[in-house]
């Protein structure tokens, strides 16, 4: 079943969880792709260039079928699993959790490891909070200049978002639809029978 919505962060947040002198300082932040990512954990990595780990968690997508954990030297499984956890219990994709760990001098154990990376990815994706977005499909569409107000006037009605237009005699149109509304939306348009539909290959993300 194909998603027309989905959730994600609403802002970047902060969290700070201690424990027998170490430090865990958890980072959530909305993300769109992998180049995102990469560029925050560089920036993370730089500003805590004397931290022992810096361990995070990802999914991408409308469904969230693209994911990783990075446990980052950290024993297997006890850090970047419970950070992933933690996302997929807060519901949430085009998400990233990076949590920087600071050694205090004393050794938590497997169970120590999990709690703390756990609470520290809970507390920041809390205070981030959430936001329900619109799953969108890219429409072009084209017609005469005659009938460019009512295939607007359409578009308002349906919250479809403009990309691009090129108002010529001979109209163009880029557009994003969200895809709750698309089947009726493009139904109203080509009723029209002067409006003309060619859907993009597949639907987008786009909050």
């Amino acid at each position: 079943m194909i998603k027309t919505h989905y959730f994600t962060l609403k802002n970047s947040a902060e969290a700070e969880f201690k424990d027998k002198g170490s430090r865990f300082l958890a980072y959530a932040c909305p993300v769109t792709d992998e180049t995102d990512i990469k560029a925050i954990i560089t920036t993370l990595r730089e500003q805590h260039h004397k931290a022992r780990h810096w361990c995070y968690a990802w999914r991408l997508g409308t469904d969230g079928q693209q994911f990783r954990a990075n446990d980052d030297g950290e024993p297997a499984g006890t850090a970047g699993r419970p950070i992933l956890g933690q996302i997929d219990s807060a519901v949430v994709t085009q998400t990233l959790v990076v949590v920087v760990r600071y050694f205090g001098g004393t050794l938590l154990g497997v169970s120590g490891l999990i709690q703390a990376y756990k609470q520290a990815a809970a507390a920041a994706l809390q205070a981030a909070g959430k936001i329900q977005c619109h799953v969108y499909q890219r429409i072009d569409l084209q017609c005469d200049y005659a009938h460019l107000s009512e295939a607007l006037r359409i578009a308002r009605q349906f919250e479809v978002q403009i990309q691009q237009q090129d108002l010529q005699q001979d109209c163009r149109l880029t557009l994003r639809v969200p895809l709750a509304h698309l089947s009726t939306c493009c139904t109203a348009w080509q009723q029209t029978r002067a409006i003309h539909l060619i859907p993009a290959s597949k639907p987008e993300a786009i909050s």
